[in-house]
């Protein structure tokens, strides 16, 4: 599912001139994953032994169904979510523009912001943010999406939907279902590898364990949804 973050006290003018990605890395490679664990379900539940091409068939039509569909509703809750958290900013920015006394602005400032950044700013600092925020023009009553967000959501559904075909494609080139299957695993285990290696080199974590660590919980997940009839 899809992760966000927004400068909280940034006004609508400022945050859609601020140049940024339409996904970090963080996002892409959760979008990636979630993709993987779906498809992962179905090609899992292929019976090699007795699968014919009708079967084969069936699984990559409710393959790329179902990551469609998936891929649709969290875009929807991307958006959702953008929604809330546009709002949070109005709240804090609300209640600094209107507030009478300033250290009343002050805590609104220091709550919007992350704890860390929060904790060192001085009483001057949180009194110029707070003279800066009250000089913008009146903020909307009501959060809006833009263009950024419907991108974003637009990326979100287009990540979950492509994690798909990589891992249906050897059952559309390979004629034996066996191998297939084979092929498909190697492609999904390493893609899951590449993921956790790629949040290693994010976090700063060793790379190379995080990757492995990526593909065990990755097949713990699709085993426990398979489990449970998903």
């Amino acid at each position: 599912m899809s992760v966000q973050s927004s400068s909280a006290l940034a006004p609508p003018e400022a945050t859609a001139a601020a140049p940024r990605r339409v996904l970090d890395a963080s996002d892409r490679v959760a979008e990636i994953v979630f993709g993987l664990i779906m498809v992962l379900t179905f090609t899992g539940s292929l019976s090699v032994a007795t699968a014919g091409h009708a079967d084969v068939r069936a699984m990559l039509i409710a393959a790329l169904g179902c990551n469609l569909a998936w891929g649709i509703i969290d875009a929807l809750l991307y958006l959702m979510g953008s929604v809330a958290e546009k709002g949070r900013g109005l709240a804090a920015l609300h209640a600094v523009q209107q507030a009478q006394d300033p250290r009343l602005a002050h805590a609104a400032i220091a709550d919007a912001l992350p704890p860390l950044l929060a904790s060192i700013l001085e009483p001057q600092q949180l009194e110029a943010m707070r003279q800066r925020l009250v000089a913008l023009p009146p903020a909307p009553e009501r959060p809006r999406l833009s263009w950024e967000d419907g991108r974003a959501a637009l990326a979100v559904c287009l990540l979950v939907f492509a994690s798909t075909l990589p891992v249906v494609l050897p059952f559309l080139v390979v004629r034996d279902a066996y191998v297939a299957l084979r092929v498909s695993n190697a492609i999904a285990v390493t893609m899951l590898f590449l993921c956790g290696y790629s949040v290693g080199r994010l976090m700063r974590f060793h790379p190379w364990a995080t990757g492995l660590g990526m593909v065990l919980v990755g097949l713990f997940l699709v085993s426990m949804t398979m489990a449970l009839g998903g």
